[in-house]
């Protein structure tokens, strides 16, 4: 048996825990009276330092020992919860986390943690006295818990071979002791706590007898407590401490075999297995005298003793994107066999496919669902952000979140955390006054950051919005002068979004936060990249708000095929909000651009044979598609409709990366591979 089988497992309740511990130390902080946060924190520091000892990470458990420490004074009602203490174990955390991702990533670097075993130290105001006459007192307990153990009684029985060894063993100068050892009831990963134990006693001697057996103990069929036969040449306070230092056992009772008590047991056991014998085969006999009786719920029930103990499985997420990929080919090839279908007319072929794309289409619905993940995973990191950019910045804000069960696709839900960074800590750095200036102009003196979600069709909208300063739009318009952009012509909606071009910052000082001209260029590239969308609306003094709208999905799509010159491309379904019949009177000209007046609104023609470098086709009705991206929409020229299609979005791979007007390819039924437009990026 080997731990490794154990490391996933470890890891991920791991990484559960810190979260627990991070969420609760800030429930804890605005709450300091709350002594059912602090037993929550506590168990969780607790789970984590045990399951890191079982696994051999001695210094994760060290820290999260000295972490416990701190805990136990909270507890107590001996060390008041303050924002220094509260910054100092949010250090832990941070500490922790990071071993945890070394431990992930297989990297053995060591982290160091005599600092902050120091400054733990330094709280709970730890002298060496203090360790001795604690030991003292531990000592003391154990003794007394001795003395109640020896109540108790090691329930292993010894068959006449078992006993036949000892004799041996006994002959040649070894002792045979008896283990009973109860683990703590909170013991997560009982079969890895049993191999630590059975690895140390090896290194004494040799186990002989284990009850539960060694297969029970290896698929956890064991509760909490384990006895066992040792043969060693150590003595029996030697194997006490030894078990006594594993952490998780709670209690240790070894006395020395005695044999002519076993040779009794034994006889006790025999007689009583025949006399269970007799008494089973008479019942046999009377129940066969018996008309049988008709079985009710209750005889049913018990017939029936094994209940479904798992509702949920573990799925590593490759297999996840194995069976995804698998289900966009048979997307493909069902696409294919309905041109083939509808091309040769074959009645019995065009039944069984609707069968078939029903039954795909099911199949494609449940492949996402089991994909999506809600946004709670990426959010919960937020409200601790908030708090230490609270401290470091010297303002009052908070964070408020909604919407965090709105789901998204992993893909997005991997790529989403990064953007919202940017504009959180943006956000806090120039968004929020200081709390004088809050209170001057007449607002609360903590300042709201937003942070809400929810799905709207096809996409899912995120929202980042403050109630702090807002984009002036004279510093946006000198900085842009000062970088050579003409801004002539531009409202001041299209001034503030210049804020999202590459190295653009309106801070004059740069700091660990912001002022770069990093932050924002990130996140439209990512979520341009994404196939989403970002949006800032601003008023000076009152606030800004930055609306992400992403897909749900980036996997399989409803796209509309269009024609432009002999190329055939697709503009995913997301973006278009209608189609309209094209013809020279709608054109007109200003600012020496092309716009079309439609429903009383000026909107921007792109034609795309231009845009793309295409040679129209002149010969063919040509059609306006109107996408909106946003709060923009613009009119798209292509030369012929082709219809709706459900594609499967291929990537370009590295040689195409570059390729801006596209997000990826997709191959239709009859092999041709057709590019999807990035709406987004022609917008």
């Amino acid at each position: 048996m080997d731990t490794s089988q154990y490391m996933s497992m470890f890891l991920e309740e791991s990484m559960d825990n810190l979260q627990t511990l991070n969420e609760s130390l800030l429930q804890l902080e605005q709450q300091p009276d709350d002594i059912d946060k602090v037993n929550e924190i506590f168990r969780a520091a607790h789970t984590i330092k045990g399951m890191a000892a079982t696994m051999g990470f001695n210094t994760m458990a060290e820290l999260t020992h000295k972490m416990e420490d701190v805990l136990s004074e909270f507890r107590d009602g001996q060390l008041a919860v303050t924002q220094d203490v509260v910054t100092v174990l949010f250090k832990c955390l941070d500490t922790l986390e990071t071993m945890v991702n070394n431990i992930s990533d297989d990297n053995d670097e060591q982290v160091p943690i005599d600092g902050i075993i120091k400054e733990l130290e330094s709280i709970t105001g730890q002298k060496p006295e203090d360790k001795s006459s604690k030991a003292s007192a531990s000592s003391e307990a154990a003794a007394s818990k001795d003395k109640d153990e020896t109540k108790d009684e090691i329930d292993i029985v010894l068959n006449e071979y078992d006993i036949n060894v000892i004799k041996q063993a006994l002959e040649k100068d070894y002792n045979a002791y008896s283990i009973k050892i109860n683990l703590s009831p909170d013991t997560l990963l009982k079969s890895a706590r049993a191999f630590l134990i059975f690895k140390n006693l090896e290194d004494l001697g040799e186990i002989i007898k284990s009850v539960p057996s060694a297969e029970d103990i290896e698929n956890e069929n064991f509760e909490f407590e384990i006895n066992l036969v040792l043969l060693t040449t150590k003595p029996i306070e030697e194997v006490k401490d030894t078990l006594l230092r594993i952490s998780e056992v709670e209690e240790v009772l070894i006395e020395n075999v005695d044999l002519k008590q076993q040779k009794n047991k034994a006889i006790e056991k025999a007689d009583s297995a025949i006399k269970e014998k007799e008494a089973e085969t008479s019942k046999v006999n009377q129940t066969k005298a018996k008309p049988a009786a008709k079985p009710n719920a209750k005889s049913k029930g018990s017939e029936t003793p094994h209940k479904k103990n798992h509702q949920s499985v573990r799925v590593d997420l490759e297999r996840l994107d194995k069976f995804m990929n698998m289900v966009s080919e048979l997307v493909i090839h069902r696409t294919r066999l309905e041109q083939i279908s509808s091309k040769y007319k074959l009645n019995d072929l065009y039944e069984t496919l609707e069968q078939v794309a029903r039954t795909t289409s099911d199949l494609q619905d449940l492949v996402m669902k089991i994909r999506m993940l809600p946004l709670d995973t990426v959010f919960n990191r937020f409200p601790r952000m908030v708090r230490d950019l609270s401290v470091e910045l010297n303002k009052d804000m908070e964070l408020i979140v909604k919407g965090a069960d709105t789901e998204l696709d992993r893909t997005v839900i991997d790529e989403i955390g990064e953007p919202l960074i940017h504009l959180i800590r943006n956000a806090a750095d120039h968004g929020i006054e200081s709390k004088e200036e809050r209170i001057a102009r007449g607002k609360d003196p903590v300042g709201k950051i937003k942070l809400t979600a929810y799905q709207e069709g096809t996409k899912a909208v995120i929202k980042v919005e403050d109630d702090g300063n807002g984009i002036p739009v004279d510093k946006v318009r000198n900085k842009a002068e000062k970088m050579g952009i003409n801004t002539v012509g531009m409202n001041d909606n299209d001034i503030r979004n210049l804020i999202f071009m590459q190295g653009f910052s309106t801070n004059e000082e740069v700091t660990d936060i912001s002022g770069r001209g990093v932050g924002m260029d990130v996140v439209k590239t990512k979520i341009s990249a994404l196939g989403g969308t970002v949006d800032l609306i601003s008023e000076e003094g009152k606030g800004s708000s930055f609306i992400i709208r992403l897909p749900l999905t980036l996997q399989i799509i409803q796209a509309l095929l269009v024609k432009v010159g002999q190329e055939t491309m697709a503009i995913s379904l997301g973006y278009i909000d209608r189609v309209i019949d094209y013809s020279d009177d709608l054109i007109k000209k200003t600012n020496n651009r092309e716009v079309i007046i439609y429903n009383g609104n000026v909107t921007p023609l792109v034609r795309l044979n231009k845009r793309l470098g295409i040679e129209s086709d002149d010969s063919s009705k040509k059609y306006i598609v109107i996408v909106k991206v946003g709060e923009k929409t613009i009119g798209l020229l292509v030369d012929s409709l082709l219809g709706q299609r459900e594609i499967v979005i291929k990537p370009l791979g590295k040689t195409l990366h570059g390729l801006k007007e596209y997000i990826g390819a997709t191959i239709l039924g009859d092999g041709l591979v057709t590019l999807i437009l990035d709406v987004a990026s022609l917008v």
